[in-house]
């Protein structure tokens, strides 16, 4: 089709957007519902001229062209009215279709006509609609992913404290204050999604320490699985039984990066690791400098199962749950398919990269920070 739904139209109602060569005869298409309709009406007068002129030479009365006139006339009329009205009923079933929910219906654009033009513009309202309520979606997903883990982990803190099996001391305070605030800032957060598309989240960047930064996170990452271990009947993927190590070198390393955005990718290639490990298996977190000033590469390595390299380009894809079998630890439960989308989120947030690298035994995933050159413009 020559002419998009939301081009300009010339005069007359042309579809080309502003190319003169779509409109040979002066604005007026070829194939449009003002050329078909002009057609009709010679076509009806040059039939009831001819039947006169056949009447004036074979001297057949006049009613019976009259009448002969009349059938040719309203039979082409309605093959040309038909020809307008049945796209028209398709349109008006999708457009239902749209108003109950239902976005997966589409026009067929088979015209050349004003009423092929707005089938193709149902059309892209009906893709934009469908793309809008799939983010909703994934927002919501998305809401529930990221609570979780602040969530849990100052259950565990609060639910030791009332057991017993705590003191609330300055150390298991200070714990649970982290927590609370982490959770307001992920408040926060949720409300910069919906500008995730548009690439417009601001990055808080700034210099800190790596070794502390990632000890945090990983006491935290333990913390949450203490919490649902301690949950019946949970079929959470999140084990005790994992040991979780970090390896960073140099120990003074440091990065310049969004600590928040980091913190995101990290504890979600965590869960995702613990999740496909071996009982008591081993997760690595390692932390080295990259090649650029306060740049940084983490890497993230389990003993699990692997990824197979066919599906390598999918594993970041949103709510993709991969088809790898899981023959270790309880429950079946493969989340919800955010955790490493999220991860590739926020690495792309700071311009960097991330992938599944070769490794020996289970799967190992790369993050590149570029640091002071990270922010894109």
């Amino acid at each position: 089709m020559s002419a998009g739904p939301a081009g300009p139209r010339g005069p007359g109602g042309s579809g080309g957007p502003g190319s003169p060569g779509e409109e040979p005869w002066g604005g007026v298409r070829p194939f449009s519902i003002k050329t078909k309709l002009g057609a009709l009406v010679v076509v009806s007068v040059l039939i009831t001229t001819g039947l006169s002129m056949i009447a004036v030479h074979t001297k057949t009365e006049l009613r019976f062209i009259t009448v002969f006139s009349m059938i040719a006339t309203l039979l082409i009329t309605q093959f040309v009215a038909h020809s307008l009205t049945a796209p028209l009923d398709d349109m008006n079933l999708v457009a239902r279709s749209i108003s109950q929910g239902d976005y997966t219906r589409r026009v067929r654009e088979n015209r050349r006509d004003e009423l092929g033009d707005l089938a193709e513009t149902i059309n892209v309202m009906a893709d934009e609609l469908e793309a809008q309520d799939r983010q909703r979606k994934e927002l919501v997903a998305n809401v529930s992913h990221e609570l979780r883990t602040p969530i849990a982990g100052l259950r565990a803190v609060l639910e030791n404290v009332v057991d017993g099996i705590a003191e609330p001391d300055t150390e298991t305070m200070r714990t649970a204050l982290k927590q609370t605030e982490r959770l307001g800032r992920l408040v926060e957060t949720l409300l910069d999604l919906s500008r995730l598309d548009n690439g417009v989240v601001p990055l808080r960047q700034r210099r800190f320490e790596v070794w502390p930064y990632l000890s945090g996170v990983l006491k935290e990452a333990n913390m949450v699985a203490g919490a649902r271990g301690l949950a019946s009947n949970s079929g959470s993927h999140t084990r005790t039984d994992v040991h979780l190590h970090l390896d960073v070198s140099p120990p003074e390393l440091t990065a310049h990066a969004d600590p928040e955005r980091i913190h995101q990718v990290v504890s979600n290639l965590i869960d995702n690791a613990v999740k496909h490990s071996p009982p008591h298996g081993r997760v690595t977190v390692k932390a080295r400098r990259g090649p650029l000033p306060e740049s940084l590469e983490l890497e993230v390595l389990d003993e699990g199962p692997g990824i197979p390299r066919s599906e390598w380009h999918r594993v970041f894809e949103r709510f993709n749950r991969g088809t790898v079998r899981r023959p270790h630890g309880p429950g079946s439960d493969g989340g919800t398919g955010l955790g490493l989308a999220i991860a590739r989120w926020a690495v792309d947030l700071h311009g960097g990269r991330i992938g599944v690298a070769e490794s020996d035994r289970g799967c190992r995933i790369i993050v590149t920070l570029p640091g002071l050159s990270s922010v894109p413009s």
